[in-house]
């Protein structure tokens, strides 16, 4: 199956553009400077608007999606990574569930896996682009034109091999981590320094800004410093900001301990080891399934019960008023109109946005809560079972590696029924953790959304680690092999 699968993609990997492996050893140096070119490349795309489209009276369905998938309304990078973490989540599901064979131990194998992965990431992409288009994300496509959706077509189309392009050159070696990663974390920092930073009046009067804000209120007697602490209208407020700091170090140190089965090797005497598994086993992968869930639910609850829906006011809105109801809001003209639930099933799948609205209303933040506990919980558990996390996998892996568990019989099913012992309770902590922290980020204020914040966190944890091991084994190159890096 797996090799019929792959066959199929044959022939279109061969005309795809691609990034060549290193043919040497890269430098430290070298892999940070390719790694600042992707992200400058990135950022200049996600400043350069669409030619030809006008979003003034356009509703934003994806407004949701928009952390997850490192995108910007109106842009180049309006499909952000969304293809490429599709295409990677579909490869990875089939491959887990053994549904299609590959041998990633074979170079000709893994090299055809990840072509194929590359090929789907670009089939997403002119799906995306033609979805956006018909679906009416850029306004009527009679109003558009045959030539203007062509157009707009081939420069979304432009900016998703780029974007797949970029992502390659990390992830072949000539970088530090992957493009996903590194947009992802790109776009939170910026709404981070966009709401730290911005010097553009708020609804309140004062900068959007909180540094500014609070600069002003000291200067200015007239603005009390402690209005700065609750702003109202989604601004960023000191609370905000303490919440976000406090939830930046409690992430890094759950990322930080872990829990370590010591090992031994079984063909040499007195050489031991450890396997650690981290307390946050599956780190933010639930947190992001969850909320691609939850922004999918929303995007198809705006269409079927949107104001501008054509059930409306055929004689069944008490059934589209149980999916959901929507009041509009709006970030300005340059980025169109998006929806927010007031009520409803999908009213109970978003977050409180703002201690304000949990207050308001705490029972929704109960049931959402649970419902996100749960479903973090549950999906967790199941990306664990595909992602070669699970007990059998590891213990598969500790017998090949040639070692074992001191004091017991070097037997994959003995091993497995320890890692047991572990490893379910290790993946509710958690779905239990990440979900708790992405809610209180999203219902304190934090100066970006729960969900990003945490996804940010994780991967600046990751960057943090790989940029230590790469600075030792530039000094050290004999440490690369014990350092995971060969």
């Amino acid at each position: 199956m797996g090799g019929k699968f792959l066959k199929f993609f044959s022939p279109f990997v061969r005309i795809m553009p691609e990034i060549k492996q290193p043919q040497r050893e890269v430098s430290f140096k070298e892999k940070f400077i390719w790694t600042a070119v992707v992200l400058i490349i990135y950022l200049i795309l996600s400043n350069i608007p669409l030619y030809g489209v006008d979003l003034q009276d356009t509703t934003d369905y994806y407004y949701w999606l928009r952390v997850i998938l490192a995108s910007q309304r109106g842009t180049l990078t309006e499909l952000g990574i969304g293809p490429i973490v599709t295409a990677g989540l579909i490869m990875q599901l089939l491959l887990g569930s053994k549904i299609i064979n590959v041998n990633m131990a074979d170079p000709y194998d893994r090299a055809m896996f990840s072509g194929a992965q590359k090929v789907l990431s670009m089939i997403l992409t002119i799906f995306n682009a033609v979805a956006y288009l018909i679906g009416g994300a850029f306004g009527e496509p009679s109003e558009l034109g045959i030539a203007n959706i062509t157009f707009v077509f081939l420069q979304l189309l432009f900016a998703g091999v780029i974007i797949i392009l970029l992502d390659e050159l990390l992830q072949k070696g000539w970088g530090l981590g992957s493009g996903i990663s590194l947009f992802i974390a790109a776009g939170v920092a910026g709404q981070v320094f966009w709401n730290v930073f911005s010097i553009i009046e708020g609804p309140d009067g004062s900068p959007r800004g909180l540094l500014f804000a609070f600069i002003q209120a000291l200067a200015d007697p007239t603005v009390e410093v402690g209005d700065l602490f609750l702003r109202q209208q989604a601004l960023p407020s000191i609370l905000g900001g303490i919440t976000t700091i406090v939830i930046f170090v409690i992430v890094i140190w759950f990322e930080s301990t872990r829990v370590e089965i010591p090992l031994a090797y079984r063909g040499h005497r007195g050489f031991k080891g450890k396997y650690p598994m981290k307390l946050l086993y599956v780190s933010n992968i639930p947190v992001i399934l969850v909320n691609a869930l939850y922004a999918n639910f929303l995007f198809i609850g705006q269409l079927i019960a949107g104001p501008n829906s054509g059930l409306r006011n055929q004689g069944f809105d008490w059934i589209l008023n149980l999916i959901g109801e929507f009041d509009p809001s709006t970030e300005g003209p340059a980025f169109g109109n998006y929806l927010i639930p007031k009520s409803g099933l999908i009213y109970f799948l978003s977050p409180p946005q703002g201690i304000d609205a949990l207050l308001s209303d705490p029972l929704r933040g109960i049931i959402y809560l649970a419902i996100f506990i749960f479903l973090c919980v549950m999906l967790g558990r199941v990306w664990v079972e595909v992602s070669g996390l699970a007990p059998r996998d590891i213990a598969g892996q500790i017998i090949d590696s040639g070692m074992q568990i001191p004091g017991f019989r070097s037997s994959e099913r003995i091993i497995e029924r320890i890692l047991k012992r572990y490893i379910p309770t290790l993946v509710i902590l958690n779905g239990f953790i990440i979900a708790t922290m992405s809610f209180f980020a999203d219902s304190l204020g934090a100066l970006t959304s729960g969900t990003g914040l945490l996804i940010a966190i994780g991967i600046i944890h990751q960057y943090g680690e790989t940029i230590a091991k790469e600075a030792a084994a530039s000094q050290y190159p004999g440490m690369r092999g014990f350092l995971g890096l060969d």
